[in-house]
């Protein structure tokens, strides 16, 4: 497991694809990331949480006072998530700000759908980094803290991720899993009140579907 940054308070992982946070409910034997940690670390508190099928850059707390302070910050929405994704197709626009309502957990696929009447607010901030022939790299700031946000408010902007077969992209064999990454967390450190910036490089599936693309 790949530490970013560890303290007495705090523990930055980058978390690897295909590893869930907690006890997947359909898969309860399988390793989680907490399991794995707490074999080092003996107790973690979690802050916030990863998709299964996304990598990047997660933090959890090594006290109950920590995870306190953090858990507020992310309330508050203090703390800027930055997130690198694939999409397919190429936008018509630099910058976009989306505000579908999402509601999460439907259906037997267990999708979030956009739902003006019964989901809750919700707003990611999109950014195009980079432009490949039918497809582009965005860096995605969500506001909000919905289940699969960045990939359902891409898909409703008709960019769904490279991959993510979930939400109507075509299977694909330039990646496995949707291509979304967890780039940055910049926040406020619980103790000693200095700002934190901590970053992920690209795994491996990710860096070979750009370098393909853009070939």
């Amino acid at each position: 497991m790949n530490i970013l940054y560890q303290d007495d308070q705090v523990l930055v992982v980058d978390k690897p694809p295909g590893l869930s946070v907690l006890p997947d409910g359909w898969e309860v034997n399988n390793s989680f990331l907490v399991k794995e940690l707490e074999k080092e670390f003996k107790k973690v508190w979690v802050v916030h949480r990863l998709d299964k099928v996304t990598s990047g850059v997660i933090i959890f707390a090594l006290t109950a006072d920590a995870h306190r302070n953090l858990s507020q910050q992310f309330e508050q929405h203090q703390i800027e998530k930055i997130y690198h994704a694939i999409v397919i197709g190429d936008p018509e626009w630099n910058e976009k700000i989306t505000k579908f309502p999402l509601r999460a957990d439907v259906g037997h696929s267990h999708r979030t759908v956009v739902d003006s009447r019964n989901g809750k607010p919700s707003e990611t901030c999109f950014k195009v980094m980079e432009r490949f022939k039918d497809f582009a790299l965005l860096e995605a700031k969500p506001k909000t803290g919905r289940t699969h946000q960045v990939r359902v408010h891409a898909y409703a902007l008709n960019h769904p991720l490279l991959g993510d077969v979930l939400y109507s992209a075509p299977k694909t064999g330039l990646i496995t899993r949707p291509a979304l990454h967890s780039f940055s967390l910049t926040l406020v450190h619980p103790t000693k009140n200095e700002q934190m910036i901590l970053s992920s490089p690209y795994p491996s599936d990710f860096s070979e579907a750009l370098k393909i693309i853009s070939s």
